[in-house]
């Protein structure tokens, strides 16, 4: 077992130097000179919204001089014509990093039903990306397990980070992590964590880009949107300390946070200044 001065150490250390990612909303447009220069940010795909409400925001956000993170939703990608076009699009805004989960979208907009096909294309052009893929601790509501695992050996090949899914039970996630790496999958993880939510806020999201999009996980976590609705504000950094020793294990390959931020990305910069201990 690490010391807890170690765990504690390495908690300040996740929560300074994590990703936020945001929805690109024009209520968000003020708090997002909140973030560091030197915080990656993260730009969801939505299909409400579309890639051109990403691509948009990704552009904005290179022009303020932030490092920027696209989502690619392959489900809303129509063909590797546009693909390539993206590719050159964003090669062009100086975007080095990329995340390509399957997206949301019921049906396909062309030939990619899933993140894994689109990977197999994005493989054969010299893009330079640093490429993250999701990966899900407590399971997906559609998908099995055993369907979720064969899909992160496929897309292991083709990418440099997994990004996990929210997860509000440490014991879940550390099952999870110790069986996946035993399994074999050995991409560095970005563990994707709920900032601090105020519940009032987190409800006037849910009707702007629909509330699937908003609490589809939190709905299905242990009650979460209940305790919060009663008043009872989640920790992150509680969660973070129940996890423990799984953050400082080698093995385990944690490399640093992703923080979804419901768009309450003040409130998200200042819990990472507290537990950072940034002064």
């Amino acid at each position: 077992m690490a010391p807890r001065g170690e765990v504690s150490a390495r908690i300040a250390e996740l929560a300074r130097t994590g990703d936020i990612e945001v929805i690109p909303l024009k209520s968000v447009q003020e708090q997002l000179t909140s973030i560091p220069a030197e915080t990656l940010v993260a730009v969801t795909c939505s299909p409400k919204f579309g890639l051109d409400r990403t691509i948009e925001y990704v552009e904005r956000l290179v022009k303020a001089g932030h490092r920027v993170r696209p989502h690619l939703a392959a489900r809303q990608v129509p063909d590797k014509a546009y693909l390539v076009e993206f590719v050159e699009r964003m090669q062009g805004l100086g975007v080095t990093d990329l995340f390509v989960p399957g997206g949301d979208a019921d049906e396909p907009a062309g030939s990619y039903a899933s993140s894994a096909e689109l990977l197999e294309d994005l493989a054969t052009m010299e893009h330079g990306f640093t490429v993250s893929v999701t990966c899900y601790p407590e399971g997906h509501p559609k998908i099995s397990d055993e369907e979720l695992f064969k899909a992160l050996q496929q897309k292991q090949p083709n990418a440099h980070f997994m990004i996990s899914q929210l997860c509000f039970d440490a014991h879940a996630f550390k099952v999870w992590l110790a069986e996946t790496r035993h399994a074999g999958i050995t991409l560095p993880l970005k563990l994707g964590l709920a900032a601090p939510m105020n519940p009032v806020k987190l409800a006037d999201l849910s009707l702007k880009i629909g509330v699937g999009q908003s609490v589809r996980f939190l709905s299905k976590q242990h009650g979460v949107v209940g305790s919060l609705l009663r008043g009872k504000f989640y920790k992150p950094e509680k969660l973070l300390a129940e996890m423990g020793d799984v953050l400082v294990a080698p093995e385990m390959n944690v490399h640093s946070l992703h923080l979804f931020s419901f768009n309450q990305v003040t409130a998200t910069v200042d819990w990472q200044r507290k537990v950072g201990d940034v002064r």
